[in-house]
């Protein structure tokens, strides 16, 4: 005796999958059919293939086509899971429209690592990038006065049924800083979960909209809020600021290690050297290297990360931080074009990082002395 495939398509549509709740045929879970007389075989995927789901499944099979068919079948099922659909990157989920997120940290405090992150940003933006910034310097937020917006205040806006947090803008680009939220002569005085929590909220409720770049300005050292960011949200890369000195390039290489750890494997994009020599005003061609030569492209070149930018120690990028104008929009001066330069290789790190890789994963923290990937 021998029967169509329509035949056993019909008998097989009685079949239903037990976490699906629909019939096996509808739900296209049914491939290379063979039929030979009275033997039929085919490959089959259910959602479940423990043993009690592959038997409870199988006696199915056997009964509906047996009863449809009317004679007793030989049958031969290959049972197979129902292939899971990639997971979204935690990246994706929480932050849907931001295509890079750079950290930006330093081993030790006082490199101006706020200050490369403000003028950074605006170079971007500059650039015709759209650009954000999370002040993530729970202990020292800076930015409300490196933007000059001090006084604003973060508005709410109800996006969708959700309640968010609205950044506010300065020179292209959108900001959020726990400095909004206290008064600058209050002390920010929180335990740690208190601290990341507050963290979480300006990446989970603010409404970033579409980004083409995400800097986070990390408080310096290696710490909670460093392991709440790469629990929170799949960070591009990482960029490292020091000065020359011997004792920052000891806590650069801190930095270094905290990112490229098995358990965090978030990839240093380059790191960049603040303060690399001085010049002054009424001798813009002179170069004094008070804090040492080259010793950030030596450690750079020892641990092959690239050297994004080294940046003048002059009197106009402080001043300029402290007026909430940052240095990058003076004009054909020597700061701003190494604020630029500094900016065109951040694009290009990026853009080969994520040519060569794949998105970063978010970390799981198991225990207080590891972490494991998820």
């Amino acid at each position: 005796m021998s029967f169509s495939e329509k035949d056993i398509l019909h008998a097989l549509s009685f079949v239903i999958e037990p976490d699906l709740k629909k019939d096996i045929v509808d739900l296209n879970l049914i491939s290379n059919l063979q039929i030979d007389n009275n033997k039929i075989s085919f490959d089959l995927q259910i959602n479940n293939p423990a043993l009690h789901n592959k038997k409870r499944i199988l006696e199915a099979c056997q009964m509906h086509l047996d009863r449809i068919l009317k004679t007793s079948v030989e049958l031969e099922v290959n049972i197979t899971p129902i292939p899971k659909a990639p997971e979204t990157p935690t990246q994706n989920r929480i932050l849907p429209n931001v295509k890079n997120i750079i950290a930006i940290a330093s081993g030790k405090g006082g490199v101006g690592k706020s200050t490369i992150t403000a003028n950074l940003a605006v170079a971007l933006a500059q650039k015709g990038y759209k650009v954000g910034l999370v002040d993530a310097d729970i202990y020292g937020p800076s930015m409300p006065v490196m933007f000059n917006v001090e006084d604003e205040k973060p508005k709410p806006i109800d996006i969708d049924g959700r309640s968010l947090i609205d950044p506010i803008e300065s020179y292209g680009v959108k900001l959020l800083s726990i400095g909004f939220f206290a008064s600058p002569d209050q002390a920010v005085v929180w335990r740690g979960p208190m601290a990341t929590k507050a963290l979480t909220q300006l990446f989970t409720e603010g409404n970033w909209g579409k980004l083409d770049y995400l800097l986070i300005d990390l408080p310096p050292g290696t710490g909670d809020i460093h392991l709440t960011l790469v629990q929170t949200v799949s960070v591009t890369g990482a960029i490292i600021v020091s000065t020359p000195q011997k004792v920052a390039l000891i806590d650069a290489r801190k930095a270094i290690g905290m990112f490229k750890m098995g358990q965090i494997n978030v990839p240093v994009l380059g790191m960049v050297e603040n303060m690399a020599y001085f010049t002054p005003a009424e001798l813009p061609n002179n170069k004094y290297y008070i804090f040492g030569k080259e010793g950030l492209k030596e450690l750079a070149e020892k641990n092959n990360i690239p050297l994004l930018g080294e940046i003048p120690l002059v009197q106009s990028v402080r001043e300029a931080g402290d007026s909430g104008r940052p240095a990058v929009l003076q004009e054909n001066t020597p700061q701003a074009k190494a604020f630029m330069d500094f900016a065109d290789n951040v694009i290009k790190e990026v853009e080969k990082r994520n040519e060569a890789l794949a998105p970063t994963e978010k970390v799981e923290i198991t225990n207080m002395n590891g972490c494991s990937t998820k």
